[in-house]
């Protein structure tokens, strides 16, 4: 099996760390909408992983078809890991940003058994946005999306995206709801929690996981989940997003 070394950098609240990987080879009229979605507690824990290959109801395919175009909205270009050129814009539509890349799988946050120093090199035992109760999200439960930090290519904040925001995930003809849950470095873009990896069947392991491309990520605007933490409240959210971004585009 062919490898391909990456190098990611994770900033949390300000501190870069430099990640070395190796990879096994909405709105109507342009309006933004405030989605929010608020679970009572014993909803919070969300469905079973892996109990569903499909999330919601709109297809993949329904939403790769209105992404084959991209409208540039970043000012430059991101590259995929440290090594590789920039080739990933940042695009718009109606309600939405998206963009296509890779994953690497991020395991920082709660310390659990799947992630945690000894089976992630490079762990951190925080992320950018934190739980209701104030605490690190857990990225072995939780999908979750890593955003690019703050720098002059783009600002996601400027855009509407914040911690919380819904996301769709797209990969093998799969679709999985995610939130922003943390910020990575300011020139690399595709990154998302070891539970977003595993729903999409990908291996999640934070060294050999993820995959190389074919990764599609639509994240909506002005959105955001309440509580964070909350995967059933995502997942009820982005349904009702996905149907308004085919609507709307």
């Amino acid at each position: 099996m062919l490898c391909a070394s990456v190098r990611k950098v994770s900033y949390w609240k300000g501190t870069p760390t430099v990640r070395t990987r190796t990879l096994a080879l909405a709105a109507a009229s342009g309006a933004a909408l405030l989605a929010t979605v608020t679970l009572s507690p014993a909803a919070h824990a969300g469905p079973a992983r892996g109990a569903n290959l499909k999330e919601g109801s709109v297809s993949a395919a329904d939403l790769l078809a209105k992404v084959t175009s991209c409208s540039q909205i970043s000012n430059g270009k991101y590259r995929t890991d440290e090594e590789t050129s920039a080739t990933v814009p940042v695009c718009g539509k109606n309600g939405a940003v998206f963009w296509k890349a890779d994953m690497d799988v991020d395991c920082d946050g709660e310390i659990t058994a799947a992630c945690n120093e000894d089976t992630d090199p490079w762990f951190q035992n925080g992320t950018a946005f934190e739980t209701s109760a104030g605490k690190p999200l857990n990225a072995e439960k939780l999908p979750y999306v890593v955003v690019p930090s703050t720098s002059s290519i783009w600002n996601y904040s400027d855009a509407g995206i914040k911690g919380g925001g819904v996301v769709a995930v797209i990969y093998d003809n799969k679709v999985e709801y995610a939130v922003v849950g943390d910020t990575g470095p300011n020139k690399i873009i595709g990154e998302a929690s070891y539970a977003t990896a595993k729903a999409l069947g990908m291996d999640p392991d934070p060294e050999t996981g993820g995959a190389e491309s074919g990764v599609t990520y639509i994240l909506f605007k002005n959105s955001k989940v309440s509580p964070i933490e909350s995967h059933s409240a995502a997942v009820t959210a982005g349904d009702a997003l996905a149907k308004q971004f085919i609507q709307n585009n």
